[in-house]
């Protein structure tokens, strides 16, 4: 446990906190929230010993260590692998166990602990720093934005991993659903000062909005209170009968403290602008292939229709080619083969966090957003500024001064220049504090066009996606549904890759060939009851991707059919009008349309039909199929480790 008492730290004039103290005790993960710019990373860096306070103590046990993920490279190990066992405790230089273990979680593949680590990316060597701090154990881990540089399958990894660590925990995200998920207490600076409390940042918050609203009204009538007191003594100061309730009223007066008004903080408060759009599919992608060698495929004939209002997010392990997806989608990219068709009112805004490379650093914040277009006035600049909080001056800072999250709220208002009716998003949520990643939420939520998002943020993938396209080892596939349906019928291995996907025939509509699918009374008297849950939750995926095109389809049908039938009434009617008014020219005509319109019902019946029972044939196949499995796993074994258990 470590113990702060009167802590003080400032840069110039500005405050960050001031005579602030609290406890970290044994065993808690403690989430340190506030806004950008309000000193949590400083904090952090004065517990790790790498900066000064201005004033203040931190008691520190003997001997217990804090370990805190650098974001400087310092690797003398030639491979990943002696780098990772740098990190383990003398005590356990001989656990290498320990390194497989934590870089397999953290997306090392084996072939990468061979690799020298001055070869990997910028991300892999934090995640390389972040491993070898988690194989030391120290004391107290700190972890500052431990997810911005993993993939949803090592971010799952890394909660469930965090939820079991035996010590401390000091942890700053923007990812809230995360931190809710590991911390037991959660520390705020709010203000200049700090504050603990145990529960989660929904409770945190909650309990700062009513202090702050209690504060606001209690000083509210005190300076009701004090103006009725003032106009009092004013009022009969020259009465001498009244003299002595004049002066208790001064008194009163005097005792009376003044509360300052509180500071009110800026927030994101902005909407995307919306250019309309009258079409119904909005973009079309047909057989699309991609790879950047012919030993690294990332999309093989890859199809998928996005309409005006689609919430879709791209899911999958980093580097699987979803950010690549992303830059064909927006045109930065060009395809191998296959095409992305749009339709020609498309206007769509992309916002990519490393695209922040392409600011360029002497210009100011409002040259930025100024030059993004040429119809964008100088008001209209500014007023994007300040909807991204660079208010007055502060719009006129130079790129080359600001941090990774300004410069991503520079990239995010040069979207807001734009109407657009297609957002592509890769990450936004990345160096937003959680305040602007809300903020985010509620502009996605409003907008009234299409967004494709590249997300590893679980909490937006909860409250945006209505599709996903997941990304894995088997290549590429479309989700229908939303993402909890998707953790419920697919989800995620160990590995990051999903439960097993429905062959290529059962995709395009036809029965599977594969005996797994076809003929489960075949399997699974050698399955366990894990493997038949996932040969289940595979057969019913397969059921909605088959199903789901066809019932569309039928549902279009019974429509048009019954558009058909009141047209040939409308025109039947017509034709014995006709008939009776002798009108040879009208008959002739109605009569052409009539045949017309009864050929046309006729085809759509022959169609309905034919599908209507193929549905039927099917949908029977995969009940069958899921009773069969039913049966057999009341006498299956647990797990094959059971089994051997039992039979030994």
């Amino acid at each position: 446990m470590i113990s702060v008492d009167n802590l003080s730290k400032s840069f110039g004039a500005s405050v960050l906190f001031q005579n602030v103290s609290f406890k970290i005790n044994r065993r808690e993960r403690v989430g340190l929230v506030g806004r950008n710019g309000h000193g949590k990373t400083t904090l952090f860096r004065i517990l790790a010993g790498l900066e000064e306070a201005d004033s203040g103590h931190i008691a520190v046990p003997k001997n217990y260590r804090i370990g805190y993920v650098k974001q400087t490279i310092d690797f003398t190990g030639e491979t990943v692998f002696q780098e990772g066992i740098r990190g383990l405790p003398e005590n356990e230089a001989s656990h290498h166990w320990k390194v497989e273990k934590i870089l397999a979680g953290l997306g090392f593949a084996p072939a990468d602990l061979k690799r020298s680590p001055l070869d990997l990316s910028g991300g892999f060597q934090v995640r390389l720093n972040l491993a070898k701090e988690l194989l030391a154990e120290p004391d107290m881990l700190l972890l500052d934005e431990p997810t911005n540089y993993l993939d949803i399958t090592s971010i799952r990894w890394i909660r469930q991993f965090l939820s079991q660590w035996p010590r401390e925990v000091l942890l700053i995200t923007h990812d809230r659903g995360f931190m809710d998920s590991v911390v037991t207490h959660v520390l705020g600076i709010h203000r200049r000062k700090i504050r603990k409390i145990p529960g989660n940042t929904e409770k945190y918050y909650m309990q700062l909005a009513t202090e702050e609203e209690i504060h606001e009204k209690t000083r509210i009538n005190d300076d009701k209170r004090r103006r009725e007191i003032t106009e009092f003594i004013t009022r009969f100061r020259a009465k001498a009968r009244l003299a002595g309730l004049v002066q208790s009223r001064v008194k009163t007066l005097n005792k009376l403290t003044r509360q300052e008004k509180l500071e009110k903080f800026k927030s994101l408060d902005f909407s995307f602008r919306v250019k309309p759009f009258n079409g119904k599919i909005l973009a079309r992608i047909s057989n699309l292939s991609f790879g950047y060698s012919p030993d690294r495929r990332l999309i093989d004939d890859f199809d998928l229709v996005i309409g005006p209002k689609d919430r879709i997010c791209v899911v999958g392990k980093n580097g699987a080619g979803k950010t690549t997806f992303l830059k064909l989608l927006g045109s930065l990219l060009q395809p191998d083969s296959g095409q992305v068709e749009y339709h020609p009112e498309v206007s769509a805004g992309y916002f990519e966090q490393t695209n922040v490379k392409s600011l360029d650093d002497e210009k100011t914040i409002e040259e930025e957003i100024l030059y993004t277009s040429p119809d964008i006035d100088r008001q209209f600049a500014r007023n994007i500024c300040g909807a991204m909080l660079f208010e007055g001056d502060q719009a006129l800072k130079k790129i080359d001064v600001l941090s990774g999250g300004e410069k991503s709220r520079v990239m995010l208002g040069k979207v807001l220049c734009t109407p657009i009716n297609l957002l592509l998003l890769d990450e936004p949520s990345n160096h937003f504090d959680m305040e602007s990643c809300d903020a985010l939420l509620a502009a996605i939520d409003a907008f009234d066009g299409a967004v494709v998002m590249v997300t590893h943020n679980e909490m937006f993938l909860h409250a945006v996606a209505e599709r996903l396209i997941v990304f894995n080892s088997s290549g590429v596939s479309v989700f229908d549904g939303d993402y909890q349906q998707f953790l419920d019928n697919d989800g995620w291995d160990d590995a990051g890759e999903t439960h097993p996907r429905v062959s290529s025939e059962a995709a395009a509509g036809e029965p599977a060939k594969s005996d797994k699918f076809s003929k489960p009374e075949n399997k699974p008297e050698k399955l366990n009851k894990k493997e038949i849950r996932q040969l289940r939750s595979a057969i019913i995926a397969e059921r909605g991707r088959v199903l789901k095109p066809v019932e569309t389809r039928i549902r279009q049908l019974e429509k048009t059919i019954d558009a058909a039938e009141n047209k040939l009434t409308s025109f039947e009617q017509k034709m014995q009008q006709a008939s009776e008014n002798g009108d040879g020219a009208v008959i002739a005509e109605l009569s052409q349309k009539i045949h017309q319109c009864q050929q046309d019902i006729d085809r759509d019946f022959a169609e309905f039909e034919k599908l209507s029972e193929s549905a039927d044939t099917r949908r029977k196949n995969y009940d069958d199929q899921l009773s069969a499995l039913d049966e057999t796993e009341i006498t299956a074994p647990e797990s094959d480790h059971q089994s051997d258990q039992h039979a030994s």
